[in-house]
């Protein structure tokens, strides 16, 4: 395969102890976004998500619910995946930590890390955070007031056990070098400021083995010890994609482009985890981007909250899927919540953005062009010929804001991107109809409404395209609007495909849905609450 057309993308592995919430499906969506636009661009797309397993959070659960825990995890995984699916997720493949291609391939990558004598037996003794699986340092503690920072209403506990560790700390000057060679390997440019300084001044070992756990997979080395969660769930990365069982699909897809993850846990994906590759003499992955939360308000404090269950302030996404549609769930999320950065939810704000965006906007000028083609020319405007499917556009360079648009994606900028597909997109054409009215203009002359209504298809066109990695469905029902296919099918088309001009032989024959003459609406209009 042409490494050029080769793109691997990740999400973290998520914890089954409970259904995801909209926070996860942030990450989520994000990354399917970002795997839409590679595949527009001609990549070949190995897009990977999960669930991790291995944990300590999956026994005491299942067993809370009178189930073994690979029931259990097998249960959350579809559970999982019928969010994912709804969401119009992408995915190629869905890893569980408790499968055997899992197992043998961490196996093997422990041994190899114990082989090159970076592991080592000791007693550890510090703060754990059973919501992180993750023990604290003093540091983190303090500045927590007691607690963890990342869950706060959960005590922390003391352990004291004897473990393994890894020599993570020798990794701190190849790390260091490593960053410096590659400034962009961790995005976004904050993250890497806060890496940066851990990594130059905290670098410690870290245990990397539980003593006394019966669900998880055990060292190679020591049958009494349980590979400890991150250094088992960070391997997802590698065994699904061939690791330990299939080396020609390995060398083939490894390394990931890019690993898409929430920002409390930055430190493991960029630390850790390429430390770990360089003991094993694994390749390291090429970027990892550290999206931010989504928060929201509680109504009783006035305080913004991160979603959190202890908190009581989850929502789960097939709750706004089923009241609004999974169309208007991405739409939000990737256009109101900055990927890099933070954003906030509420139902207010949720269905103020589904109004004004897809409903007044969006889709409302969808059913005006097609009603007005139907009513005027049965919904055939025949062969475009010589008509300058340009005029729509009026001052707008489409051709330049599509070369921006693909940098403003490919860099996970998609607030920036749908804000400007908006402004200068959609309102081009609003503004082309307060011009031309062509509701007026067929009364006194029918080819110069022909041309108007062409342009405007030609419109729908573009838009189709350039909001494919958002709103796939959407996308499609506007390409399919007219006859588009017959100048270049849907499959094929990328960013480019926007900016260039139809085919003079194309037809323009109206072959979206009917009913009573009208299409049918996208996205009907709801009360604020």
């Amino acid at each position: 395969m042409d490494e050029q057309q080769r793109y691997y993308i990740t999400t973290a592995i998520d914890y089954p102890n409970s259904r995801p919430h909209i926070g996860t499906a942030f990450e989520k969506i994000g990354a399917d976004v970002q795997a839409r636009f590679r595949r527009m661009e001609g990549a070949s797309v190995h897009f990977l998500m999960g669930n991790d397993e291995n944990t300590n959070k999956v026994t005491i659960r299942a067993r809370e619910l009178g189930l073994e825990p690979k029931a259990y995890v097998d249960e959350m995984a579809s559970q999982f995946q019928d969010v994912w699916n709804a969401l119009e997720i992408s995915n190629s493949d869905f890893i569980q930590t408790s499968e055997e291609r899992h197992h043998v391939g961490c196996r093997k990558f422990i041994q190899a890390v114990y082989d090159a004598g970076d592991i080592y037996k000791g007693v550890y003794a510090g703060h754990y955070c059973n919501g992180c699986e993750s023990f604290k340092t003093e540091k983190e503690v303090a500045e927590a007031g007691g607690r963890c920072p990342n869950h706060p209403n959960a005590p922390l506990s003391w352990v004291e056990e004897e473990n393994y560790y890894f020599r993570l700390s020798a990794y701190r000057d190849k790390l260091l070098a490593f960053y410096a060679a590659n400034p962009d390997f961790i995005q976004p440019e904050s993250r890497r400021n806060e890496i940066l300084s851990l990594v130059e001044a905290e670098l410690k070992d870290v245990a990397i083995t539980r003593k006394g756990f019966t669900w998880g997979i055990p060292a190679p080395f020591d049958a009494d010890q349980t590979i400890y969660v991150w250094f088992d769930a960070l391997l997802n990365y590698v065994t699904a994609v061939g690791y330990g069982t299939d080396d020609e699909r390995f060398a083939r897809l490894w390394p990931a482009d890019v690993h898409v993850i929430g920002k409390d846990i930055t430190r493991f994906h960029c630390a850790l985890w390429p430390a770990m590759l360089m003991s094993a003499g694994v390749a390291l992955p090429r970027k990892v981007f550290g999206h931010g939360f989504v928060y929201r308000k509680n109504e009783e404090t006035g305080e913004v909250e991160k979603l959190s269950k202890s908190l009581g302030n989850v929502v789960e996404p097939m709750d706004l899927i089923k009241e609004f549609s999974a169309e208007a769930f991405r739409y939000y999320f990737m256009s109101k919540c900055p990927f890099g950065g933070d954003g906030e939810f509420s139902f207010e704000r949720f269905a103020d953005a589904y109004n004004s965006g897809l409903a007044n906007n969006l889709g409302n000028l969808y059913s005006r062009i097609l009603t007005m083609c139907l009513k005027y020319f049965d919904g055939d405007l025949g062969p475009v010929g010589e008509i300058d499917l340009t005029a729509w556009r009026g001052e707008l360079d489409l051709p330049a804001l599509t070369e921006t648009l693909r940098d403003r994606v490919g860099g996970f900028d998609y607030t920036t991107a749908l804000q400007r597909i908006w402004l200068e997109v959609v309102d081009a054409a609003n503004k082309y109809i307060q011009v031309t009215q062509p509701f007026k203009l067929a009364k006194v002359d029918k080819e110069a409404t022909r041309v108007v209504l062409a342009n405007l298809a030609d419109w729908m066109r573009a838009t189709a395209v350039l909001i494919k990695p958002f709103l796939p469905q959407t996308a499609e029902t506007f390409y399919r609007a007219f006859d588009f296919e017959s100048h270049q099918p849907w499959e094929a088309v990328s960013y480019a495909s926007a900016a260039s001009p139809v085919s003079s032989e194309t037809h323009l024959r109206v072959t979206a849905p009917v009913v009573d003459g009208k299409p049918a609406p996208l996205f009907p209009k709801v009360d604020a609450r």
